[in-house]
């Protein structure tokens, strides 16, 4: 089992510069890629691609690669400075102060983004040797960022499935307590007909009807099978090496309608709060499943 989030990152020499490849993954319901190469290596975009998606199968994940200098610092390329721009802007700015409109100070930031100044990064150069150290330190990347997706999955495993105990107890709690329901009814029934100074034969055959429909509503028998078969599911799901993700969420989904079921049906203050205590419980399962890939 794997977690969805998870980060990688590896180094390659690569003439006399140092290639880094950075992987990092967040949720996602699908499987999505963004990868960040230098403005000329275009080409290796979709061979990288699909050599992280062949690995993934669920989450986002960003690809992150750049060239530094062997010093670990990143090329800083020139700023160039678009003078015909720059004299324009000067003269709307002198119109304006003219025109008495406060003018504040002008920022570097201001001139970035009228395009006044324009940064240009060095341009990282493509040849033949590229692509092998490229995909390895892809590859590199990649093991780190799926050894860590691993260990994250593993402690995801072990907290569902600690949860998915207590479910278990709570569902036997229920089929104990679901038990007594008629029995605890009919008890209240002959109670508020005694009280009522109506009297009470247990041989009437209304008593024995109201009684039988009562237990009918309240049977909770199918549902509380259905449970043992969701948490058997479950548990395979999780010992399995297959992405698990989406049939565990499915499974939460299906046990939830179940404890809904109970809840509505249960007309017992002891079996509706166990209800709540495992929908609760339940929630917390899902919150983690949503981070399995």
């Amino acid at each position: 089992m794997n977690s969805m989030t998870g980060f990688g990152a590896a180094s390659a020499p690569w003439r006399d510069k140092i290639l880094r490849v950075e992987i990092s993954g967040v949720n996602r319901k699908q499987t999505e890629v963004a990868i960040s190469l230098p403005r000329t290596w275009t080409e290796f975009e979709h061979p990288l691609r699909r050599q992280i998606a062949s690995a993934v199968s669920r989450g986002r994940v960003n690809v992150s690669v750049v060239v530094k200098r062997a010093d670990g610092s990143v090329p800083a390329g020139e700023l160039l400075l678009h003078e015909d721009m720059a004299i324009q802007l000067k003269s709307h700015w002198e119109r304006l102060s003219a025109l008495g409109l406060p003018c504040a100070p002008v920022s570097v930031e201001d001139l970035m983004r009228t395009g006044v100044l324009e940064a240009q990064m060095e341009e990282a150069s493509v040849d033949e040797d590229l692509a092998p150290v490229l995909e390895a330190a892809a590859a590199a990347a990649l093991a780190a960022f799926l050894a860590m997706r691993a260990q994250e999955g593993e402690v995801l495993r072990l907290d569902v499935l600690k949860r998915l105990a207590s479910l278990r107890r709570l569902r036997e709690s229920m089929l104990a307590q679901a038990a007594g329901v008629p029995a605890r009814y009919r008890e209240l029934l002959l109670k508020r007909l005694e009280e009522a100074g109506i009297p009470a034969d247990l041989g009437d055959e209304r008593i024995l009807r109201e009684i039988a429909l009562f237990a009918d509503r309240c049977d909770v028998s199918e549902e509380l099978v259905r449970l043992v078969s969701h948490f058997g599911q479950f548990e395979a799901l999780c010992a399995g090496s297959e992405p698990a993700g989406r049939p565990l969420d499915f499974l939460c989904q299906e046990m939830f309608r179940e404890f809904n079921t109970i809840g509505s049906k249960a007309n017992d203050a002891a079996l509706a709060q166990a209800v709540v205590e495992a929908k609760t419980e339940l929630e917390k399962i899902r919150e983690q499943v949503q981070n399995i890939e």
